[in-house]
């Protein structure tokens, strides 16, 4: 009977790490890139006794109790049905992934006490009713995601919460007060609530309710009385804050006059450039309808509480009071709005742009679209900083590259500074481009056109002459009109013969690019004039020509006949980029591949790289695009 007992035993233990096994892989699987756990095979069993034999699991008496993944690299969404099934499981940990979507819907995991979900891309509201049941939870860490809308009100209730992080998002309305005891820690910083802090709520410290300008009380600064306020004293405060605004804006003319003499002594050569603390301010026109915590500029308001969403957690966060005082300098003006160099306190340099034809999507599907978007990193990608949305406009924040556009190298006026790159150059350069839009295929797969207004005033280069894609991935944000007007993904043949664009439009816009950097030439369309028979025309100038070196840009040095062969293979990949027919012209993949095959072949002449960064860095302060821009 003991023995039979034993079998018994053992024929279940043997089940549940089966039916374990088969659920985490399931998991797994669920996953976009799963394959990165590696030791998650049936292979083995996930736990042998206390000791888990698979990299991230919690184990006691061979039961899972925790999964604990963090900093995986994980891409996708949570399924909690798959983990549901995992009898013992009271904690996960994903913190430090990518994961992505609306928060999961954890109230099938009821036995739950830990939820460590921080630093990922979840976005959206989370529904009132999102953490019903799930009364034995202890902790739930939500920090730096993109989740919004107010705090659930199950979350309010449940009994044993103690540890709640919901700092760096996009939250708002009021802190509810939690009814089942105190918390023992609590974040709610960097997202917009407004009102009082709860009573219960007061002994934490200011630092964990920060960045929510319209917050009031202990341990912030007490709430103004709506009621009982004398008339006498209503006077004496309008009285006051009209003497203030007059002050700030006489300061503001007396400023005007001072730069503008200031300008005119630089002479004509200065431009619009230091124009100081109010032109970012003045262009971005943030008028405001908000509910206070503002100041005043040119006559009218500025919500200095409003905070700009960082999408990186490598940088120094700052907020949109730091953009509107700091000195910023005009980079370009383009048909999509303006740029600045900006200039924050302690010398930080970014580039913030303004887009003010930017209504295409939701406030929720914009944020989400600005996540996916902000999780690129790849060495030929501008990657976003932060951004600020308004439904009249936004504003996008990126690193600040200390060098200036290919087109300005192309086509602007040459110096000692700004010299025509060289063959090998040009090489470098096209092939960081399609190294940079092989990313964006690969990362943005749901987008049709993931850069769609590829050009070479959106090609950045730095100062070691590698190049860096700008303005990509923005075409299901913009105002269809003026992207049918302006993008370069709706100038494509295919958009013009059947009204749609295709997943090789890109891939046109890039033969375009190798066209105008191997001859030189430049269609009138960048420029802000002509339209897609100016782009025909262009190619076909360059496809009816004869064969020979004669075709290249002629400011172009560094090659003889021994780099002909393969700069002709260069342009020849660029006229196939250009087919008419979609079906002809080649995928992402192919493109790359032949390009990564051209050479430089063997070239006895002076470097072009070594001489030009060497001068340079004498003190070229020119900065982004310039007249090419946008």
């Amino acid at each position: 009977m003991l023995a039979h007992s034993i079998v018994l035993l053992l024929l279940l233990i043997i089940h549940v790490n089966g039916s374990d096994s088969e659920t985490l892989i399931e998991f797994k699987d669920s996953l976009i890139n799963g394959d990165n756990l590696t030791t998650w095979t049936d292979s083995s069993t996930p736990c042998n006794n206390n000791r888990p034999n698979w990299e991230g699991l919690l184990c006691t008496n061979g039961n899972i109790w925790g999964i604990k993944l963090e900093g995986k690299g994980l891409e996708g969404s949570i399924d909690p049905t798959i983990l549901a099934r995992l009898p013992s499981l009271v904690s996960i940990s994903f913190k430090n992934n990518s994961l992505e979507g609306s928060l999961p819907d954890f109230r099938k995991l009821d036995g739950m006490r830990e939820i460590f979900l921080s630093n990922n891309k979840f976005y959206g509201e989370i529904k009132a009713n999102a953490f019903n049941g799930l009364n034995r939870l202890t902790k739930l860490y939500l920090a730096n995601n993109q989740l919004m809308g107010h705090i659930p009100l199950s979350l309010t209730t449940l009994p044993k919460l103690k540890e709640l992080l919901l700092e760096n998002n996009h939250f708002d309305g009021q802190i509810p007060n939690f009814d089942q005891g105190k918390l023992t820690l609590a974040n709610f910083a960097n997202n917009h609530f407004h009102g009082r802090i709860p009573e219960g709520l007061r002994d934490s410290p200011a630092t964990r309710f920060s960045g929510n300008g319209e917050l009031c009380g202990t341990p912030l600064t007490e709430c103004q009385r709506a009621a009982g306020t004398s008339t006498s004293t209503i006077i004496v405060i309008a009285v006051v804050v009209a003497i203030a605004v007059a002050a700030v804006i006489f300061a503001v003319i007396i400023l005007s006059r001072h730069h503008h003499h200031h300008h005119q002594q630089l002479g004509p050569a200065a431009g619009v450039l230091n124009q100081g603390s109010t032109v970012l301010a003045a262009s971005a026109n943030l008028s405001m309808q908000e509910k206070g915590g503002v100041s005043a500029h040119n006559g009218k308001k500025v919500d200095l509480s409003m905070q700009l969403t960082f999408l990186r957690d490598d940088v120094e966060t700052f907020d949109l009071a730091d953009l509107l005082k700091a000195s910023a300098e005009i980079l370009g003006s383009g048909m999509f709005g303006s740029s600045y160099k900006t200039t924050l306190d302690g010398g930080k340099l970014v580039v913030v742009k303004r887009f003010k034809q930017m209504n295409n999507a939701r406030k929720e599907e914009f944020c989400k679209h600005m996540a996916r978007l902000g999780s690129l990193r790849h060495p030929n990608l501008i990657t976003l900083v932060a951004f600020y949305y308004r439904k009249e406009e936004k504003l996008l924040v990126s690193d600040y590259i200390d060098n200036i556009s290919l087109a300005f190298h192309l086509h602007g006026k040459q110096s000692n500074e700004i010299r025509s790159p060289n063959w090998p150059t040009r090489l470098k350069i096209v092939k960081g481009v399609v190294r940079g839009l092989q990313n964006l295929y690969n990362k943005l797969p749901s987008l049709i056109v993931p850069h769609g207004h590829l050009k070479s005033s959106n090609v950045l280069l730095n100062k070691n002459y590698e190049p860096l894609l700008t303005d990509y991935g923005l075409v299901p944000l913009t105002n269809p009109e003026l992207a049918r007007d302006l993008m370069m993904a709706y100038k494509s043949p295919e958009y013009k013969q059947i009204g749609r664009i295709s997943k090789r439009t890109d891939i046109w816009c890039l033969g375009i690019l190798i066209l105008e950097i191997m001859t030189g030439k430049i269609p009138t369309l960048y420029q802000g004039k002509g339209n897609d028979t100016d782009l025909a025309d262009f190619i076909n100038s360059v496809a009816d020509q004869e064969f020979s070196i004669d075709m290249f840009d002629k400011e172009m040095t560094g090659f003889d006949k021994s780099n002909e062969g393969e700069m002709m293979k260069l342009l020849k990949i660029g006229l196939s980029c250009c087919e008419t027919d979609t079906n002809k012209r080649m995928e992402i993949k192919q493109v790359v591949e032949r390009i990564e095959e051209v050479k430089e072949k063997d070239s006895v002449e002076e470097d072009f790289y070594s001489t030009y960064s060497s001068e340079t860095d004498k003190g070229s302060s020119i900065g982004h695009s310039g007249d090419f821009t946008n």
